[in-house]
């Protein structure tokens, strides 16, 4: 066999060795020399595709060692943050915690600071002796020996100083007056001290003669008289008996089926809503004068005297709504017997003060709910200015067409106070700042008091609107620096929320910047209501209501309201048109009108 029949056509190693032939002058190369160099040759092409799939797949399985390294690496990094995270949340809420209980903690020192100033310190409105309450009688002695001045002391009184330094300046002293004469229209009994006739001889043997006197008054009391009044009505009749027989007829009286008189049932109101004693109590006191009348009784006269009332109640409802201005205020009573509620439920009783500066009004209204449709109802149809504290039960009627409200500074003056009270002792602290700041709007209104109208207007625009302005600004300044939950935040929260109703009194000369007078007007029926304690039916708190808005609008005229009950319930019975009610209220009778009217 030759070479050329061994030969691969177009094989690149017989073209490599024909080329290396030609240049080396080698020698013809064998064929199976040939044949098993390209054996050779195909396995090491083999080896070297084997080798490339295995460097190519060992290339992959890098980069999937090197993606999931790097997801890996993610990952962690992802945790890790996600760790810092939850650190950072876990302080945060625990920084939160330790700065709520820390709130918590002040907040419940301070309620508790505050509740001990009001069991056993000296209000913020009085001095030391007048809060002493188990040593009464020492401390009148007391006033009376030493002639200090215990006057309470008004929101316009404070100048800056703090409460604690006020207390350390000594009371001034008054001069010793002489005792002041009893009233002339007392009744006089005169019992005559004579000396005894063996001392009437002079010395010198000649007898005495009267020469003058001398006179001393003492205060007496008589016990009370508990008497019963027989009513005698003459009957005549026909001697021939052809006539109906005719008796006198009884004069109209107050409670017809009872056997209550108008004067007795005038003083059984008089204890009651004007003195504070409780039905019960006045029931032992009859049963003390050999008169007993059960407290379920009394209960019932005085139901039913309201009801004979209402009239007049309603015509002074219809004089306050025609006045400008109304101040108002609600507190609560408890109603025993209340409609589907529990014994233990809150009532309320609503006040509302106002009239003309002649004919004063204060209404006493009873409601179960404390919500906004109270005031809205009481006030239908009233226009004008409407004076009450923060609570926003009264901001429904604040959104009636023609009511514009005001809110009081002393009920702001009052939590700063509060706030004051709780300041570590012998500092001063930014809640004195405050008061001294309301302080000065106090004092502007005290100046200008009795001033004419432009002149306190004027004084209200030139010096009011500028201490505001201060006091806002403070305010502002202070917010960010005080915790929300303190007796200063929430001071500064109360006032800042009022803030547009707390400076609309200077658009006026006349309008108040107090609800002092309805809490002046309520809190006789407060105090009353320590000693009863609670109404047993609705229909008892409503007549607690008509009675109370009577008694205390006669106080505020001047009126004193026993003898204006004794001359009403007389008369009322017999009243026939509006006139002759109207001619009743208390500013149509003044007191030479209503002494008291002997029986016939």
């Amino acid at each position: 066999m030759s070479f050329d029949a061994l030969k691969i056509p177009d094989s690149p190693l017989e073209k490599a060795f024909e080329e290396a032939a030609k240049t080396f002058k080698l020698p013809s190369v064998l064929p199976h020399e040939i044949g098993a160099l390209q054996t050779l040759l195909m396995d090491q092409q083999k080896v070297v595709q084997r080798l490339r799939k295995e460097a190519h797949r060992a290339n992959q399985e890098v980069r999937a060692a090197q993606e999931q390294i790097q997801t890996a690496r993610q990952s962690a990094q992802e945790q890790i943050q996600a760790a810092h995270q939850e650190v950072a949340s876990i302080r945060a809420e625990a920084q939160a915690v330790r700065d709520e209980a820390h709130a918590y903690i002040i907040r419940m020192l301070e309620q508790a600071t505050l509740a001990r100033q009001r069991m056993f310190g000296a209000s913020s409105e009085q001095t030391s002796a007048q809060s002493r309450l188990f040593d009464e009688a020492e401390v009148l002695a007391l006033a009376s020996t030493d002639a200090q001045d215990t006057a309470p002391i008004a929101p316009e009184d404070t100048q800056g100083t703090s409460a604690a330094a006020d207390a350390t300046k000594p009371a001034p002293k008054r001069a010793r007056g002489k005792r002041a004469p009893l009233a002339a229209g007392l009744p006089r009994v005169d019992v005559l001290h004579d000396v005894p006739e063996a001392d009437r001889t002079c010395p010198c043997g000649s007898p005495m003669v009267l020469i003058g006197q001398d006179i001393s008054e003492q205060l007496d009391i008589v016990p009370m008289q508990v008497r019963v009044i027989r009513n005698i009505r003459n009957r005549y009749g026909c001697p021939a008996r052809q006539h109906a027989p005719v008796t006198a007829p009884l004069p109209p009286q107050p409670l017809p089926k009872s056997n209550a008189s108008p004067d007795f049932l005038a003083m059984l109101y008089t204890v009651k809503f004007v003195d504070g004693m409780p039905l019960t109590r006045f029931g032992r006191v009859l049963e003390r004068h050999n008169a007993p009348v059960p407290s379920q009784t009394l209960a019932r006269w005085v139901i039913a005297g309201s009801k004979l009332l209402q009239p007049l109640h309603n015509l002074m409802r219809d004089i306050l709504l025609d006045c400008a201005l109304i101040y108002m205020d609600e507190t609560g009573v408890q109603v025993l017997k209340e409609p589907g509620r529990l014994p233990t439920s809150n009532s309320y009783m609503w006040v509302q003060v106002g009239g003309p500066p002649d004919k004063p009004v204060v209404l006493f209204d009873y409601d179960p709910s404390r919500g906004g449709q109270v005031p809205t109802r009481l006030l239908e149809g009233f226009k004008g200015y409407l004076m009450t504290d923060g609570y926003g039960g009264y901001n429904e009627i604040a959104k009636t067409t023609g009511i514009e409200r005001l809110a009081c500074w002393a009920h702001v003056r009052r939590y700063f106070v509060d706030a004051v009270r709780v300041q570590p002792k012998g500092k001063r602290g930014k809640a004195d700042e405050a008061v001294a700041l309301i302080g000065k709007l106090y004092r502007i209104e005290r100046e200008f008091k009795d001033a004419s109208p432009e002149d306190r207007h004027a004084a209200r625009q030139n010096q009011s609107v500028p201490a505001l302005a201060d006091i806002h600004a403070w305010m502002i300044k202070t917010l960010p620096l005080v915790t929300p939950k303190s007796a200063l935040g929430t001071a500064l929260a109360y006032m800042q929320n009022l803030w547009p109703l707390l400076t609309r009194y200077t658009e006026r000369h006349d309008l108040p910047v107090d609800n002092n007078r309805a809490e002046n007007s309520i809190r006789p029926f407060v105090i009353g209501r320590r000693s009863w304690l609670f109404s047993d039916t609705p229909a008892g708190a409503h007549s607690s209501a008509v009675i109370y808005s009577l008694v205390e609008t006669c106080k505020a005229n001047g009126v004193e309201p026993y003898a204006w009950l004794r001359r009403v319930l007389r008369e009322l019975p017999a009243a026939k048109t509006v006139e002759d009610v109207e001619a009743l209220l208390p500013w149509n009778l003044r007191l030479p009108e209503i002494s008291p009217i002997p029986l016939p």
